[in-house]
């Protein structure tokens, strides 16, 4: 069954995808150094919360954050079938270069969009070897690895279109519904790389996982006039720009109208909690549960939470039920959908 891991890494974003097939997908990273032989395991208290549906409280998860490339090494494995970079923001390639020196990538996904080498100063968050790195991986510079730049309305076989044999459509492929090509014009126009930044649909048995990179009200406006079907009623959607409030419009949410929306682990002024709250739309954070585990099963998504404590405050919990480290907290209904007449995305 599918399952996909959304890290913990603190201002910036990853996700892990792994596939029913046994292939990994790698969305982004951040937080990402060389990898410790040696492995440890570590839950941390943290204020109980009575109901996944109202969080409150400062769970501080932010102070423990998780090293993606340990994460691989000790849950997955170190083979990437594709590394995809929703856009060229250093908080979506913070260890790129460990990453490559690490593990073995087989594709990356270049959406085209380009800036100028940020300014690295000696006391910067970021690492002037990871834009080098990128920039060998995206200029096709990296043996053995094939560099595809999928876009919206490509179709090849893991982007918009189905596993040979597969009939309804889940397996390995992921729809691109952002960017099209005016969206990545425009981005390099503007030197804004979110607007061109990809949008991410993957099917799977327990409904749709939504992967919002950083887009912003162009990109929703593009998905919503051309892609709606493709995103009505997910199950999981993945904060774009990580859940901050970002002074955009969230009319998307009314059609995604997700069962349950992961935000990142920033500070919770800057999150967009107000755009939830006022559709009745749940959600979880990274600093309330760490590193969230989601299992797609046929009758939806189960949901699993690092943070114990966290965990253990929830009704819904069951600590007999473990996954990477992380505890199960209860299950998201697949959503029910029209029978579909034919593909759109």
């Amino acid at each position: 069954m599918p399952r996909v891991h959304f890290l913990n890494v603190g201002n910036g974003a990853c996700s892990i995808i792994q596939h029913g097939s046994g292939r990994v997908s790698l969305i982004d990273i951040c937080n990402g150094s060389p990898v410790r032989r040696e492995r440890t395991e570590t839950h941390f208290a943290a204020e109980a919360l009575s109901s996944i549906n109202k969080p409150r409280g400062d769970f501080k998860m932010r102070d423990h954050l998780t090293n993606p490339l340990q994460y691989l090494v000790d849950n997955i494995g170190c083979s990437i079938f594709r590394f995809i970079l929703t856009h060229p923001d250093m908080d979506h390639m913070d260890g790129i270069k460990a990453l490559c020196d690490e593990v073995s990538i087989f594709n990356f996904w270049d959406s085209g969009v380009r800036r100028d080498k940020p300014d690295f100063g000696d006391n910067g968050p970021y690492r002037e070897e990871d834009w080098g790195q990128y920039e060998l991986l995206r200029d096709g510079h990296v043996s053995d690895l094939t560099v595809v730049h999928p876009r919206a309305g490509s179709q090849f076989q893991f982007a918009n279109k189905g596993d040979p044999g597969d009939p309804d459509d889940e397996g390995d492929y992921l729809s691109v519904v952002a960017p099209n090509a005016a969206l990545v014009q425009h981005a390099n126009k503007s030197e804004d790389p979110n607007d061109g930044s990809y949008v991410l649909v993957y099917r799977t048995c327990g409904g749709k996982i939504i992967f919002g990179g950083d887009a912003h009200d162009n990109t929703w406006e593009y998905i919503i006039s051309h892609h709606k079907a493709a995103v009505h009623k997910c199950a999981v959607l993945i904060a774009p720009h990580h859940g901050r409030d970002s002074d955009r419009c969230y009319d998307f949410l009314d059609t995604l109208n997700p069962a349950i929306t992961l935000f990142g682990c920033a500070e919770s002024e800057h999150l967009a909690y107000d755009a939830w709250n006022n559709r009745n739309l749940p959600y979880l954070t990274s600093n309330q549960a760490g590193n969230i585990v989601l299992d797609a099963t046929n009758e939806g998504v189960d949901v699993y939470a690092e943070n114990l404590s966290f965990a253990k405050g929830l009704s819904t919990h069951d600590v007999r039920k473990t996954l990477n480290g992380a505890t199960y907290i209860g299950t998201v209904e697949k959503p029910r959908l029209p029978e579909r007449s034919g593909r759109n995305a």
